[in-house]
């Protein structure tokens, strides 16, 4: 659903790409998931009949904890990671920071439900580093991408330790750190930092978007506060069914080879479109690239592009960024060779001239 003429923090790329673009908006890789997991989630099918099984569900949370090194009851498995955000206001913070450029349905979530938000946001002059003394001391809710979206920065750590506070929740969005070759900076089997919640997502890595798959981590009793509100059943069998089949160490072996292969082809896609003229590649490490286009050019651009038959996601949407921003997927060399003629040919044509 198209939320964005009223509200641009729910704006997202499936907006940006219809049928019959090609697709470099959403950040989903490939087409579907590999042979092995759909055959896993068709023979789940046979138990749709009945409803999930809350030990179905234990499963699924065993295999999470031994995945990260955690306890069954550090795991909530969850509708995806929106469905995360959607119940951070049963926190009841009474303020949240989020940090900016970032993913926007968390604070959507938060500024629906009457949570008052401040907004830290980094600076393309400083990479998009985070500065944990920007935080306010009185936010009592961080909420912090890593790798954030759609920067792709990579955040060390220890700064994402450091906003840890006595009575104060620290969520970390960790949907694309398997798509980081080693998973590095993860916090996900860090059941040391107190108010600690990570979110993971299967949608990214595995082809799931449809099937909406995930997982928070965190305390039990932080854990229990967060799905106070959620109905009955809230995650399918199918769902349950994916989470289990992905956590396995061959899955979690898997990933890690597609992730290494990601990062050559993001490499590649970096340089190849920075060699555009006017074309600025940020740097980052992710599963997409975030690209500053001559000033003023970027509606016109995203324009040419679609009459090329090209979808991207735009950057304007994410506070912080301009119009003259666009992130893009990594992609396969040949679909980033249609891109980058595309592109260029966008660009002379918004410019009035040929450039370079």
């Amino acid at each position: 659903m198209d939320h964005a003429s009223s509200d641009p923090l729910r704006h997202h790329g499936d907006v940006d790409a219809r049928p019959g673009l090609l697709d470099f908006a959403v950040n989903v890789q490939g087409s579907g998931p590999p042979p092995w997991l759909r055959d896993r989630l068709v023979a789940a099918l046979d138990g749709i009949a009945r409803y999930p099984a809350a030990a179905h569900d234990a499963q699924a949370r065993e295999a999470v904890a031994a995945r990260h090194g955690r306890r069954a009851d550090e795991v909530l498995v969850l509708a995806g990671s929106a469905e995360g955000f959607a119940l951070l206001p049963a926190l009841r913070p009474r303020l949240a920071a989020v940090v900016h450029p970032g993913f926007t349905e968390p604070e959507a979530a938060l500024r629906s439900a009457g949570v008052p938000v401040v907004r830290v946001q980094t600076r393309e002059a400083d990479g998009h580093r985070l500065v944990p003394a920007e935080v306010p001391a009185e936010a009592d809710l961080v909420v912090v991408g890593n790798p954030t979206n759609p920067t792709g920065v990579l955040h060390p750590a220890a700064d994402v330790r450091a906003l840890a506070a006595p009575g104060r929740v620290l969520l970390v969005d960790e949907a694309f750190a398997d798509a980081v070759p080693g998973e590095p900076e993860t916090l996900a089997g860090a059941a040391d930092v107190p108010g600690l919640l990570v979110f993971r997502s299967l949608t990214k890595t595995w082809a799931l978007a449809g099937l909406r798959a995930g997982y928070a981590l965190g305390d039990p009793a932080l854990l229990a506060r967060l799905a106070a509100p959620r109905p009955p059943w809230p995650v399918s069998t199918p769902a349950l069914e994916a989470v289990i089949a992905c956590s396995a160490p061959s899955a979690v072996a898997q990933a890690q080879d597609a992730a290494d292969r990601l990062a050559v082809a993001r490499a590649a896609q970096a340089e190849r479109l920075g060699a555009l003229p006017g074309v600025t590649v940020l740097p980052g490490q992710a599963p997409y690239l975030l690209l500053r286009l001559p000033d003023g050019c970027g509606e016109r651009v995203r324009g040419a592009l679609r009459d090329a038959k090209i979808a991207v996601r735009r950057g304007d949407t994410f506070p912080g960024l301009s119009p003259d921003h666009i992130r893009v997927a990594v992609r396969p060399a040949d679909q980033v060779t249609r891109l980058a003629a595309a592109l260029a040919d966008a660009i002379r044509m918004t410019n009035g001239t040929v450039v370079g």
